[in-house]
């Protein structure tokens, strides 16, 4: 590794927490000096000062080196579903609920959560769990700032109420980032945690071993409470639910029996 972007790594972290060294080298490398050099930055440490005092460059910084790719509110018809017809029911004679999301790559998931719920609870009331077993995507999830195309099937409402605009990209407002916890956890090896009221756990298990599938789907099934709800994704349905004691209650929702 240059020195030159090795002192460009420690200063980013210094400044932002994000550990540049975590990622395939070249392969970011690569990425950043296409990015620094379309800019007109002739080396790493005036891009680096430059980022410091320009929000815009820092933000676009930070969309370049995201490798996942994620929205609020996706398939946003499902999302509807879980605040009309699912929520309902589930939130009956509680204060609050113990939510999951389950692999919840750079935060838009749990994000989206805590503003669904937001609906039927006051925020300092919601807490929700997010978990995943890349640091780097949490590392993003925790600074909240997204690039305008993940916003596309946020309601406006909703997108005036919990983000501020800054040049092309939006930052999600603290009081939403306050709901949600971010740790690291390994869905095939890890323990999981109990008494979850509603798991969601999307557009990942598709790659997955149909073995290590049923696993997941077993565990999500014990971390349910009783009458608990899983969420997956529009590729995942889960054919014979009822061997994990699931019961399909709408399309992608199944209720722990």
């Amino acid at each position: 590794m240059s020195m030159e972007y090795e002192t460009f790594i420690k200063q980013v972290n210094h400044h932002t927490g994000i550990d540049l060294s975590l990622y395939k080298e070249a392969q970011m490398k690569r990425r950043l000096t296409s990015l620094r050099e379309k800019r007109g930055y002739k080396d790493f440490d005036t891009y680096f000062r430059a980022l410091k005092n320009d929000d815009e460059l820092f933000y676009e910084f930070l969309d370049r080196m995201t490798i996942n790719v994620s929205e609020f509110y996706r398939n946003a018809q499902r999302w509807e579903v879980l605040e009309k017809n699912i929520l309902p029911d589930l939130i009956k004679n509680k204060q609050r609920l113990k939510v999951w999301s389950a692999a919840c790559s750079t935060g838009e998931e749990p994000y989206t959560l805590a503003m669904v719920l937001s609906k039927y609870f006051k925020l300092n009331n919601i807490k929700i769990l997010a978990t995943d077993i890349d640091e780097n995507v949490m590392m993003r999830a925790k600074q909240g700032v997204y690039p305008k195309r993940s916003l596309k099937e946020v309601p406006e409402k909703i997108r005036q109420k919990f983000f501020k605009q800054k040049g092309d990209f939006f930052q999600v407002t603290d009081d939403i980032k306050q709901c949600v916890t971010f740790k690291k956890h390994n869905l095939l090896a890890d323990t999981y945690d109990k008494q979850f009221d509603l798991i969601v756990c999307r557009n990942v298990l598709i790659y997955f071993t149909e073995e290590a599938k049923q696993n997941v789907y077993k565990n999500f099934s014990q971390a349910l409470n009783d009458s608990g709800v899983l969420f997956v994704g529009s590729t995942e349905q889960i054919f014979n639910p009822q061997k994990y004691n699931l019961n399909p209650l709408e399309t992608f929702f199944y209720q722990k029996s």
